[in-house]
């Protein structure tokens, strides 16, 4: 029991720390329905933020609600569709909680893996799984493959997509991007190394060159 209720006040403590750093994003796209939209964290004080490429696709607006019930408008700073990742600038934000990027690399399949984002638009839920598999491969949007996905057991639903997947350290070793519709616990995170790479490229040059 106190190793259960150790384990149980860990995790509170990292969902404490990890989800004020959270965005529900929605965006307007012309034709569809009003709001539709996925999650994104910020990585800096300053309002900058990581979201996935599919959640701001073809957007003539997007807005983020913040953790304290403010919604406010952002800008797609870079998209780069090979690797699902969108990088967002949101507006009026300073001193904000942020998450870093941990180091992917070090994953071991069994580790612990939590899942926060805002699937259905319920902001802010918590999924726990463990990382199921490295190394895994999927087709990207523009035909290019993602390589060294992440596979998680760690549920995600639609909404949860740009979210952050943490390790128990708290620091960011995915961005969830993808499910297998009909399977239960077959979910995919961009690798946090691909995502540190990419938002360098997308700070610097507005794309991967």
């Amino acid at each position: 029991m106190v190793a259960l209720r150790s384990l149980s006040d860990e995790l509170s403590s990292l969902v404490d720390a990890a989800s004020p750093a959270v965005l529900h994003v929605r965006v307007l796209r012309p034709g569809r329905s009003p709001l539709s939209g996925g999650s994104g964290f910020f990585l800096a004080p300053d309002g900058l933020a990581l979201t996935n490429s599919h959640v701001v696709e073809g957007a003539t607006a997007v807005e983020a609600e913040l953790a304290d019930g403010r919604t406010v408008l952002a800008d797609v700073v870079g998209d780069d569709p090979a690797t699902d990742l969108a990088l967002l600038r949101v507006a009026g934000v300073s001193d904000t909680a942020h998450l870093e990027l941990g180091d992917s690399s070090g994953l071991r399949v069994g580790d612990l893996a939590l899942a926060v984002g805002c699937p259905f638009g319920l902001a802010r839920t918590v999924t726990l799984g463990i990382v199921s598999a490295l190394g895994r491969t999927l087709a990207g949007r523009d035909g290019r493959a993602i390589e060294g996905v992440i596979q998680t057991d760690a549920q995600l639903n639609p909404g949860n997509s740009g979210g952050p997947l943490l390790a128990a350290d708290a620091r960011v070793v995915g961005v969830a991007t993808a499910m297998v519709r009909g399977a239960h616990g077959l979910c995919f995170a961009v690798p946090a190394d691909t995502a540190r790479h990419v938002v360098g490229e997308l700070l610097a040059h507005g794309r991967v060159r």
